[in-house]
């Protein structure tokens, strides 16, 4: 696969003719990974600069450098990308270099639950008959079950590459998590998201994030900036959290879908917890509808209806996708089940 470097930076309208037409082989951030003919991703980082790398990955055959737009790289034998928003412009080059992704992608943010919801609305997907695949904590699993890889949120250049690689597969449906360390450093910019969900919000991740406020900021970004225009707005409204997910809609005049007890869209109207899950009164379109969640646990119980919104926002009718409910399996690692007692045995 061979991209024109113009075709990768189109808003980069000042190229020279003889720079736009360098032909670019690949895309990476790591210089251990730079071949012959690939660009160079210069990025800044917490401890250490990528800029200082650039020389060598010319040597290793880089044609060119993507880099910030303050970066000390004059000296360099190569043409130079500068932007204000490197991680960003790699993402968005990425995406058109691997321009395939398939026709529906949900994502998932929050502190807890994003892979539940994930798993989740993949097997919603596939009780409804798509092809579909989830992609996050546990790896990539596609439909035939297959698990490849683990990692939260990939770099941009693997998730695209993944994304064009499942759509030649003919994927229809994918549900991958928007963990807050992707969205801020821009690994998911470039995805055609038509779907977006928000569990819930503890403290977390500070290390990373300056503070509660930071890591939230980070993780509306999904709805406020990635989100197409058209896109849904799936959120849990007994999460007060939620709140800003719900003002995003209003701004955006976006689709939404709310769920729980002070849901609109599915409404919980009884529930009871029994050994093996929850039995629950839902209310949808103007009916109640009776699930049978095998699910222990109250967090579940907002993971799924989570899921079923993801669903119905990407084509599955909502009776469809709260009967699918009955027959979820939970995350591998997430809660399973051990064994079962019967007193007095």
């Amino acid at each position: 696969m061979i991209r024109r470097l113009a075709e990768l930076f189109p808003d980069h309208t000042d190229l020279p003719a003889d720079v736009g037409d360098i032909l670019i082989s690949g895309l990476t951030a790591d210089s251990r990974e730079v071949r012959q003919g690939m660009l160079f991703a210069a990025l800044p980082g917490t401890s250490t600069d990528g800029a200082i790398y650039a020389a060598q990955a010319i040597e290793s055959g880089a044609v060119a450098v993507l880099a910030a737009v303050d970066a000390d790289l004059d000296h360099l034998d190569a043409p130079v990308i500068r932007t204000v928003d490197p991680r960003r412009e790699l993402a968005l080059a990425a995406a058109r270099f691997y321009p395939r992704q398939p026709a529906h992608i949900a994502a998932v943010t929050g502190t807890s639950g994003k892979t539940s919801v994930t798993v989740f609305t993949r097997q919603i997907w596939e009780a409804a008959g798509f092809a579909s695949a989830s992609l996050g904590t546990i790896g990539l699993v596609g439909p035939d079950g297959e698990v490849r890889g683990g990692l939260t949120t990939p770099d941009p250049v693997s998730l695209h590459r993944s994304l064009a690689e499942m759509a030649d597969e003919n994927v229809t449906h994918l549900a991958l998590e928007a963990s807050s360390h992707g969205l801020d450093q821009r690994r998911l910019d470039g995805v055609r998201i038509s779907a977006a969900a928000f569990t819930n919000l503890s403290r977390d991740h500070l290390d990373y994030h300056a503070s509660l406020e930071d890591y939230l900021i980070a993780k509306l970004r999904l709805f406020s900036v990635l989100l197409g225009d058209d896109g849904t707005i799936v959120y849990d409204a007994d999460e007060p959290a939620s709140a800003g997910v719900a003002r995003i809609a209003r701004d955006r005049n976006l689709q939404a879908i709310s769920v729980g007890r002070t849901g609109d869209t599915l409404s919980i109207r009884s529930q009871t917890r029994v050994p093996d899950g929850v039995r629950m009164i839902v209310h949808a379109e103007g009916e109640d509808h009776y699930v049978s969640l095998p699910l222990i646990g109250g967090f579940q119980i907002s993971n799924a209806l989570v899921a079923a919104g993801l669903a119905m926002a990407t084509g599955v009718a909502a009776g469809k996708a709260l009967a699918a409910l009955g027959n979820l399996t939970g995350a591998p690692g997430r809660l399973e089940l051990v064994g079962t007692h019967c007193k007095g045995a």
